[in-house]
């Protein structure tokens, strides 16, 4: 049956601002020539006050001063940062800039999902920028926003449309950042903004747009570690972006060697893009197995810093019909992970063009989660939201990867 791609309908912004690799000397916006400020850790922060030669006996209060203004504020400027002296402020704007990545295209889903496209700063004069997409998942209770490590990714799983997009690069501290931060800025969640009013936004006493970050969107964060891991420390920071590291869910396919130091340096929760049961499987469904198979997968999980019935380590399984989904493989998984602090979500497949593979059957999908629920696991079957807008799981691809793949199909058939 061909795939009917869905007319695009969300807002168009183009916000005359763009983000900025890490590193100082690499941080320019090629428009203001200025660094921006936008993403930096707090050592980062202090750098870059000791550059314009601020006194070291300021530079403690400076950077609480910033980091307030950047991330608490979502200031966009530094004209607004009124307990910060008039001669520092204008100091700060003649070097740096507040600058964010360029939101190229939203939209919005008929389930209240939303997808962004963001352009982030070219990091030389031939670079026309990366592109990202960046998902939000409206609930009553919560939002979760679903960010990228990567631009493409390597591991070519194939049922990943992600998968099928050559990796550019890998998305520094700043640009992961500063997805959230955008995201913040569209959904009016920072100080003085009112949130859109099409589509679903958490409201009520206390609630806060986004209160979930999942690095489930393109790439593969454990091949990214530096730059995630200061990314969770930056976005879990109490005194600015405030996410709670319970709340903050790192994916990885397998990293194996990885997968200690996540817990140990980040803190963050682990999920594993775990797929099959047997190896034969899973080196085709997810080929980094061919280099770290099952076995020293679990092991890892069975050794995660922190890991307790109180924090389980998350088990995504994606449901392929007639591939991974027998009653037989259900028992298999419940066998597998035995002495693992562990959920499991099942992933209905989410189409794309081309996909190899079709979804299980709703009552093959619910014996599976029945057998692994009587073994004593949680086994939520995850909702498909974004379908309509290729905003699923597994359905992520830069806008100029999929218009490159059209005109060459177009080519083709010619």
């Amino acid at each position: 049956m061909p795939f009917a791609f869905p007319d695009i309908e969300g807002r168009r912004m183009t916000l005359a601002v763009e983000a900025a690799p890490q590193g100082m000397a690499e941080n320019i916006d090629l428009n203001t020539k200025k660094p921006s400020l936008l993403g930096l850790t707090r050592a980062g922060l202090a750098e870059a006050l000791r550059a314009i030669d601020t006194p070291e006996r300021e530079i403690r209060m400076r950077v609480a001063q910033l980091w307030h203004w950047i991330y608490f504020q979502g200031a966009q400027n530094f004209d607004v940062m009124l307990n910060v002296s008039k001669v520092m402020r204008q100091k700060l704007a003649e070097n740096y800039s507040l600058t964010r990545p360029q939101v190229v295209e939203e939209q919005v889903s008929v389930d209240g999902t939303r997808k962004w496209l963001i352009r982030m700063a070219p990091v030389d004069a031939l670079d026309k920028g990366a592109e990202v997409e960046c998902v939000y998942i409206p609930e009553s209770d919560r939002g979760t926003l679903c960010v990228s490590s990567q631009v493409g990714c390597t591991l070519n799983c194939t049922f990943c449309h992600t998968g099928t997009q050559k990796l550019v690069r890998n998305l520094t501290t700043q640009e992961i950042v500063a997805q959230l931060v955008v995201a913040r800025e569209m959904l009016g969640d920072f100080p003085g903004l009112t949130p859109p009013d099409n589509g679903l936004i958490p409201s009520g006493e206390g609630a806060r747009a986004v209160s979930n970050i999942v690095f489930m969107g393109m790439g593969e964060p454990l091949y990214n570690f530096e730059n995630v891991r200061d990314a969770v420390e930056i976005l879990s920071d109490g005194d600015g972006l405030s996410l709670s590291k319970r709340r903050i869910t790192v994916s990885t396919s397998g990293v194996v060697p990885e997968i200690e130091r996540l817990g140990l340096e980040s803190g963050a929760a682990l999920a594993i893009s775990l797929h099959a049961v047997r190896d034969e499987l899973r080196n085709k469904l997810v080929p980094l197995n061919k280099k770290y198979p099952i076995q020293e997968l679990m092991q890892a999980c069975r050794d995660y810093p922190g890991a307790s019935n109180a924090r389980r380590i998350t088990f995504e399984y994606v449901m392929l019909k007639g591939v991974n989904d027998s009653p037989a493989e259900a028992r298999e998984l419940v066998r597998l992970l035995k002495g693992v602090p562990a959920k499991i979500n099942l992933i209905p497949f989410n189409p794309w063009p081309g996909a190899p593979y079709e979804c299980s059957d709703w009552e093959t999908i619910e014996k599976f989660s029945d057998i692994v629920f009587n073994a004593g696991y949680a086994s939520p079957v995850r909702t498909p939201r974004g379908r309509d807008i290729l905003a699923a799981c597994g359905q992520l691809k830069s806008e100029t990867e999929k218009l490159r793949a059209r005109a060459r199909l177009a080519a083709e058939l010619e």
